[in-house]
């Protein structure tokens, strides 16, 4: 069993590129598996039928843990039963047509689009680094980015049409989005004082100060000393904005499969949450114009 999950999370890392991140979740669920598996003395993967799957499954949440993370592991179990079939060292895939426990849908935070524009609009000074923040969180907003797609961008992304910019997402898989007015001014102020910055053969776009380039966390950091010098009532974090940007489009648009198109969402049910995002808002401008929902 340990060769072959090897052998998966390697075709993982090298065949469909997944980040660290992703491939550290997918070790994590199916070596915890696995060591089930052994405790139950199942030697091979083809072992593991849907009635023992069904069984971890019914034994993990009796356990106590959370409906999402069991559905994450047997996802985790499936795409490694898909790999097994076409690899011919499985007959089926057991994992199909097996339902996790349901679980209840967040709704992702958001922010009003005038606090949003508020805080954007605060001047970031002469400093570099602030220069630098300002044209992140810009870019972040304009453009719906996951964190990780803006850490990976390099100055050659941005030698193109400036109102639009090519980002490699999940699965290694590439996508144009627009870039909006503001991104682009800020990003260009950015540039402008980064080679004060920047070491001499850095191509990343945005940079640490000391010279490389910039790591998620000092990002998340950055935001959120950046809301607090505003005053902002919400914690600021890059998924608020990617969060805001949908959200905000598709109260004005209603193009669900615009916004998926921009979030580089692989299936649509991904940005079917944000239709209630939507519904929330109509239900606001409901209660308050309503005849019948109004407060006397």
């Amino acid at each position: 069993m340990q060769n072959w999950l090897n052998r998966f999370l390697g075709h993982l890392r090298h065949e469909r590129r997944l980040s660290p991140h992703t491939l550290s979740n997918y070790a994590r669920d199916l070596e915890r598996i696995r060591a089930w598996c052994m405790g139950q003395q199942i030697k091979t993967w083809g072992q593991l039928d849907a009635h023992r799957i069904r069984f971890y499954a019914a034994q993990r949440h009796r356990g106590g843990i959370k409906g999402k993370s069991i559905q994450r592991e047997l996802s985790s179990l499936r795409s490694l039963f898909n790999y097994l079939l076409r690899e011919g060292e499985v007959d089926s895939n057991p994992v199909q047509g097996i339902r996790p426990p349901k679980v209840q849908r967040r709704l992702p935070p958001t922010m009003d689009a005038d606090q949003l524009s508020q805080l954007l609009d605060a001047a970031p000074g002469e400093n570099p680094l602030e220069l630098r923040d300002h044209a992140m969180m810009e870019l972040f907003y304009s453009s719906g980015l996951r964190l990780a797609e803006l850490v990976a961008l390099d100055c050659r992304d941005m030698t193109g049409d400036p109102g639009t910019l090519e980002v490699t997402g999940k699965g290694a898989k590439t996508r144009r989005v627009p870039v909006g007015r503001k991104a682009i001014q800020a990003i260009r102020h950015w540039l402008d004082v980064r080679e004060a910055v920047a070491a001499a053969d850095e191509p990343a776009l945005f940079v640490s100060r000391r010279g490389g380039r910039i790591h998620p966390r000092t990002i998340q950091a950055r935001m959120k000393l950046w809301a607090i010098k505003q005053g902002a009532s919400h914690h600021l974090h890059p998924h608020l904005l990617r969060h805001s940007f949908a959200s905000h489009l598709l109260e004005s648009s209603g193009d669900l499969r615009a916004v998926q198109e921009l979030l580089g969402h692989a299936d649509i049910s991904t940005t079917q949450i944000y239709t209630h995002l939507d519904f929330q808002h109509l239900a606001r401008v409901y209660d308050a114009a309503h005849p019948r929902a109004k407060k006397k």
